[in-house]
């Protein structure tokens, strides 16, 4: 009987370094990946960003856009798109913005006009929403709901048909996901306001 608990302990303990060896290895291997990739993910993300831009705010010149870091209310650092005409006139911002959905996290780019007062387009940068039901945020027809919504006041996730401006209508079947873009876009422009509303208005010619 002793024998038999020396064997099952024998066991146990060669099963647990086992599985700390596995987790070693695929930390290696992510953390490898990471380093790896990871600065060619964040290249592709802003040549992406800068495809969007001209769609996203309207007027903007893909070759006309300063990049600002500043500082939102809780003191963290956002990187930021100030967009203008290919005649330097301030056109409008775009914010990238994160936050939880009901899988992972979701990457938002958002577009708002020079005077900050409308949302003028919404891009999702990426996402791992359910496939077929929450990954339908991606979508054109959900985008374009946020289209010219107002962005002095919060947006509200409603079900049923929009009866105030500032509401908008959740995906059937992927409320989590509908909310958890709205309340995204609620924070970013909030945070943000006071500072951009500092750096708004004509600048100078900005360079790639």
């Amino acid at each position: 009987m002793v024998m038999a608990d020396q064997a099952q302990k024998t066991s146990y303990i060669g099963q647990a370094w086992l599985v700390i060896l596995l987790a070693l290895c695929f930390g290696t291997a992510l953390a490898f990946v990471h380093t790896t990739l990871g600065p060619r993910i964040a290249e592709n993300k802003r040549n992406e960003t800068y495809s969007v831009i001209p769609v996203l705010v309207p007027g903007a010149d893909r070759d006309m856009i300063e990049e600002l870091i500043v500082q939102g209310r809780g003191g963290r650092d956002v990187r930021v798109y100030k967009a203008f005409s290919a005649d330097s006139i301030h056109q409008g911002w775009v914010i990238p913005a994160e936050g939880q959905g009901f899988a992972d996290r979701i990457e938002l780019l958002i577009g708002q006009d020079a005077g900050l007062s409308t949302i003028t387009g919404m891009y999702v940068l990426a996402q791992k929403e359910t496939p077929g039901l929450g990954d339908d945020i991606r979508g054109e027809e959900f985008r374009d709901l946020f289209r010219g919504k107002p962005a002095d006041r919060p947006l509200v996730l409603v079900k049923t048909v929009p009866r105030q401006e500032n509401e908008i209508r959740a995906l059937t079947g992927a409320t989590i996901s509908s909310e958890s873009v709205t309340d995204i876009i609620n924070s970013a422009i909030e945070n943000l306001r006071d500072v951009l509303r500092a750096h708004s208005g004509r600048g100078p010619t900005p360079q790639r």
